[in-house]
């Protein structure tokens, strides 16, 4: 999924649908030879996402909730990670872990900004369950 209609670009670069993967001889088909997913149903997913500038097309993601842990690694450029009560503007280097938790995505800058996903399926605790609101809304 690409282009300014989204205000970014999302370059797959593996997934594997297990929690613990099959290593096999012959892998299945290349990620980007799949349908396309925001999320993996379960498993892990390694995504890069190149945010556009506003100039270029590009918008503020929706907030939004995954039911993942996240590894986000800034590559190039700044990404503006928005939660529901406070922001943190990232910078290449630096590393943000996501744990379930409402968020948006934002690059306020002039240039692309481009970041590395790691994204692992994950289950909400009973005692996490009970302080989110309801009815529980995830991207998938």
């Amino acid at each position: 999924m690409h282009g300014p209609s989204v205000g970014a670009d999302f370059i797959e670069m593996w997934n594997a649908p297990l929690a613990v993967p099959l290593l096999t001889s012959v892998e299945a088909p290349e990620p980007n030879e799949r349908e396309f997913k925001i999320m993996p149903v379960a498993g892990h997913l390694l995504r890069i996402l190149e945010v556009y500038p506003p100039k270029a097309g590009g918008k503020r993601t929706a907030m939004h909730r995954t039911q993942t842990l996240d590894y986000v690694v800034v590559i190039e450029g700044e990404l503006v990670l928005l939660l529901e009560d406070s922001e943190v503007t990232l910078k290449q280097g630096d590393v943000v872990v996501q744990r379930g938790t409402n968020h948006a995505w934002e690059n306020r800058s002039d240039k692309v900004a481009r970041a590395a996903f790691f994204h692992i399926d994950a289950q909400f605790s009973e005692e996490l369950l009970a302080k989110l609101p309801r009815p529980l809304e995830l991207l998938r």
